[in-house]
């Protein structure tokens, strides 16, 4: 009887577990936790079912697995170049690019209901919305403490979760619906100085638009880049933008993102690819431009 009451147990248990545990399949994945600005973003791109919230390591674990149909990771912004998420896209051996999501930005400061402007002496922000927000905070706020958090999200959520009235966080007015908090202000920084691109990773390529762009991942040393790079000028390739990143391998040798104009399946491009293999393609998408 007894070993019949801990099978039960056992059983009950794995019940319990499976039931317990999120199930990612299907969905689109994220940055969390919610109230985040890659939140608002796929609420634009996708609207609210489907959506998954997960850590930095479950997202990209997640998508390699194949849990995941599709994963929004935020990747250049205006202010500061390259995200930190980038180098993670570069180590996946089978991502695609299937579009991007440039939007601009002007952050909301959210602070639990109640709290006046005058009462804040700490804010919490993703580091890269301090140097976003950074012309509006040192004007208007030169004073308070800034404390970094690992998104608009986080921040917000320990917003919500103080007992006191002195703290406040800079992100998307999603975060006041998700964590009951209010705007104090609203519209700081927006502008075209002040834009996101997101990244959205897929399964397959889109077929071509007519108006496309093909993110490209090249790996060479310091003396061969200008080879590299000619050969596309050769080739009557648009460059549109080259982003540097560390090969993780040696100083003179780095990872190069190049974004050209056009579709991988089509010429000039499809030629140049066929041609020189050093270039991987990370995607070919739709060109889209800032909201």
């Amino acid at each position: 009887m007894k070993m019949t009451l801990q099978s039960a147990a056992a059983g009950l248990l794995t019940m319990m577990t499976m039931t317990m545990t999120p199930s990612v399949a299907g969905s689109i994945g994220y940055l969390g936790p919610a109230g985040s600005w890659t939140h608002q973003a796929c609420l634009d791109l996708f609207g609210p079912e489907d959506l998954v919230a997960l850590s930095r390591d479950e997202l990209f674990a997640s998508y390699a697995s194949g849990k995941l149909d599709q994963a929004c990771v935020p990747v250049t912004t205006s202010v500061v170049g390259v995200t930190p998420y980038i180098d993670a896209v570069l180590d996946l051996p089978n991502a695609v690019v299937v579009s991007e999501y440039p939007k601009m930005l002007g952050y909301s400061l959210l602070a639990r209901p109640g709290t006046k402007l005058n009462d804040v002496q700490e804010v919490l922000a993703h580091p890269v919305a301090f140097e976003e927000v950074k012309p509006w905070l040192d004007r208007e706020m030169p004073n308070v403490r800034r404390i970094e958090s690992s998104s608009g999200g986080a921040a917000a959520k320990t917003v919500s979760e103080s007992t006191t009235f002195d703290k406040a966080s800079f992100g998307p007015r999603v975060g006041a619906s998700v964590y009951s908090l209010e705007s104090l202000v609203d519209g700081i920084e927006e502008g075209p100085h002040n834009v996101t691109r997101w990244w959205v990773l897929g399964r397959n390529m889109p077929a071509p638009s007519g108006h496309d762009k093909t993110s490209l991942v090249l790996t060479t040393s310091d003396e061969n880049l200008n080879d590299s790079l000619r050969s596309l000028v050769l080739a009557d390739v648009q460059v549109l933008t080259v982003y540097e990143r560390p090969s993780k391998k040696t100083l003179d040798t780095h990872r190069y993102i190049v974004e050209v104009a056009g579709h991988a399946r089509q010429e000039p491009l499809a030629s140049l690819l066929k041609d020189h293999p050093d270039y991987r393609v990370l995607g070919s998408y739709p060109r889209r431009q800032e909201k």
